[in-house]
């Protein structure tokens, strides 16, 4: 099937976003980190319109759902690009943007800094070993699956990246560090 790959570019935060398309042929079973990376692997990189364009900058360390740096707007949905698969999705358009309450860097990268800022801000860490109780294994291993990738806090109308609520981020953490506390 060929999708028409729609992205929301910018050079950085100072500059004007703009829309660019691409066209990819490829397996429905691919996901949007595949065709991110098969898209840049383009050498030159073309749009729809023929023209040569820059690399499309966005973040991936994992790329199988542990480590949240690729998460973006997915067809307006916050997600992660290396779990979402292309028959998940309605349509033959996807459209990729960045997530919104994070200051841009470029393109689909945003600063998610404040998360681990937050974090500071709320001591929200162990002081001593941890250990691990039989009844309390499943809620916190529960608890550890959050990324911190941010897409909660897309949706989350108290969030934003200048405001001090801190999220359901804090309140896992809090959660784990309360379960130590347990004996």
């Amino acid at each position: 099937m060929v999708y028409k790959i729609r992205i929301r570019r910018q050079e950085s935060q100072k500059s004007d976003s703009y829309w660019q398309e691409f066209e990819y042929d490829g397996s429905k079973n691919s996901s949007v980190a595949t065709v991110l990376k098969e898209l840049n692997s383009r050498t030159p990189l073309k749009d729809n319109s023929g023209n040569i364009v820059t690399p499309i900058s966005w973040e991936c360390s994992c790329m199988v759902r542990k480590c949240g740096a690729c998460a973006m707007l997915i067809n307006e949905r916050p997600r992660l690009a290396c779990s979402t698969f292309l028959h998940t999705l309605k349509g033959s358009t996807i459209t990729l943007e960045p997530l919104s309450k994070f200051p841009l860097v470029r393109d689909l990268i945003v600063d998610r800094s404040i998360l681990f800022e937050n974090l500071k801000k709320l001591n929200l860490w162990l002081e001593s070993e941890a250990y691990m109780n039989p009844w309390t294994h499943e809620p916190r291993y529960q608890s550890a699956r959050c990324l911190m990738c941010g897409c909660c806090l897309e949706v989350c109308p108290n969030f934003s990246a200048n405001g001090t609520f801190a999220g359901a981020v804090a309140a896992v953490n809090a959660f784990r560090i309360l379960n130590e506390e347990q004996e």
